[in-house]
């Protein structure tokens, strides 16, 4: 069994979950209230600006060349493949430059993007990957579901944020980072497997919570 096949299995049931959440069946059905959207929006463009650090940190810590232009590359999608979508909607939804220059995050997003930097400073380049694992696969996912709700993609508003998560540039930086984890642990101990194990829970509940903040509009 692979690495990424060990770790999906411990997340899979929670993955699973947001599935069910108000949050993405809104957008599965095209319900979801904009204000929800909104709110999401603002906080999820302040994470990825958090999330690309992440990947940063593995770039600064790389050794080989091959590493550094793996990380230099998922920052590149991060900033311009998801950041593109959020760009669109930010300016449709008559959100300024300054209106996102002054926004605070919220607590959850805060405290999740500070775990995630924290096992950038503290661990490795393993660590790292796993750490933005739960985000990356758990969104394709959940792509892949809105996709095959029946006429999820009639909602004109919410098209572009299905077809971002379903897009081949998204699948393949997904599978960049699930790639790298397994190159990276080839040689793990036990230990360290479960270490990895006990990060990736982690972040996947801290997804969860992310999802509940967006629906609550909770700061």
């Amino acid at each position: 069994m692979k690495v990424s096949e060990r770790l999906y299995s411990k997340v899979k049931d929670i993955w699973e979950s947001y599935n069910l959440h108000p949050f993405v069946q809104g957008i599965a059905n095209g319900n979801l209230p904009i204000d929800k959207f909104q709110f999401y929006m603002i906080q999820d463009h302040l994470y990825l600006l958090q999330y690309a650090k992440v990947f940063a940190l593995g770039l600064i810590k790389a050794e080989k060349e091959s590493l550094m232009r793996t990380f230099s590359a998922l920052i590149h999608e991060t900033l311009d493949t998801e950041n593109a979508t959020h760009q669109a909607y930010l300016k449709q939804l008559g959100i300024t430059r300054e209106m996102i220059d002054s926004a605070k995050m919220s607590l959850v997003n805060e405290s999740y993007t500070n775990y995630m930097i924290s096992i950038g400073f503290k661990e490795g380049l393993a660590e790292i990957a796993v750490a933005v694992l739960a985000c990356s696969w758990s969104y394709k996912l959940i792509g892949e579901y809105v996709a095959s709700v029946p006429n999820s993609k009639d909602n004109e508003f919410y098209r572009p944020w299905i077809d971002t998560y379903t897009s081949e540039e998204y699948i393949k930086e997904n599978d960049m980072t699930i790639d790298l984890v397994n190159s990276l642990t080839e040689n793990y101990t036990e230990e360290q497997l479960e270490n990895l194990e006990k990060i990736i829970v982690n972040c996947s509940r801290y997804e969860y919570m992310f999802w509940d903040m967006a629906w609550n509009k909770e700061m």
